[in-house]
């Protein structure tokens, strides 16, 4: 055959191939395992179950706002901080630890009473403000501070005086002491009455940004203010559970 026949032929030949490529290899891609749910915090910051402005005039939305949104969650930010540094926050009652700091580690001691105690604080404060509660203590109540401070305007008196008292910043407070009478007492910065010994029933916040807004140095006016928005109600509470 010619040359040129062979070439003809080959390429007419070559019009009826097909060829059948290979299908891709596919593989297939693990599922990702699902994430672990994140731990919940040691603490949260409580809600305060009334509105900012629930108590004014006597205390502006302005500061309630801010003593709660920033100041009180700044103590919750760095308790968490902390109780990543040491477990036992996550484990021990607030009150546990706040009674006997001894217990916590030196390393984060002062946090702790700082930042747990700030929280504990503020907490007790939130819920003693309630508004629409009693305005007079309980006859149980009002018969123990008769028996120890004189009688309830006496004691308001006292407690005033321990607060317009503390220099600086602190909190002055009606508690239950070991002896189980009444007693009024002052902490300075976020200590806690629990580390006196003694269970808080009324308690008031002296830190400037508490009332500074509304009554810039003024801390005996927004003193005044301030006795007509405690619940009784809570107090009376606050005095059952510190005695029972």
């Amino acid at each position: 055959m010619h040359r040129r026949h062979f070439l003809a032929g080959l390429a007419a030949g070559s019009a009826g191939v097909f060829v059948i490529a290979k299908p891709a290899l596919v593989l297939a891609q693990a599922t990702p395992a699902p994430a672990a749910p994140a731990a919940a915090p040691a603490f949260t910051l409580p809600p305060l179950g009334y509105a900012y402005e629930a108590l004014e005039p006597h205390i502006d939305a302005a500061t309630m706002r801010i003593h709660h949104s920033a100041h009180h969650q700044a103590y919750v930010n760095n308790a968490n901080a902390l109780a990543n540094q040491w477990a036992g926050l996550k484990t021990t009652p607030i009150e546990t630890v706040l009674a006997d700091l001894s217990t916590v580690p030196e390393t984060v001691r002062t946090g702790v009473r700082n930042n747990v105690g700030g929280h504990w604080n503020h907490t007790f404060f939130w819920e003693l403000m309630t508004p629409g509660g009693a305005e007079q203590p309980s006859p149980e109540l009002k018969s123990a501070i008769e028996a120890s401070l004189g009688s309830v305007t006496d004691m308001a008196t006292k407690l005033n005086a321990a607060a317009m008292g503390r220099f600086g910043s602190g909190w002055a407070w009606l508690v239950v002491g070991k002896d189980k009478k009444l007693a009024i007492v002052s902490t300075a910065n976020q200590d806690t009455p629990l580390e006196l010994g003694a269970k808080a029933v009324v308690g008031v916040d002296v830190w400037e940004h508490a009332y500074y807004l509304k009554h810039q140095s003024r801390r005996a006016d927004y003193l005044a203010a301030w006795w007509k928005t405690v619940n009784w109600d809570k107090a009376n509470a606050n005095f059952k559970k510190a005695t029972a």
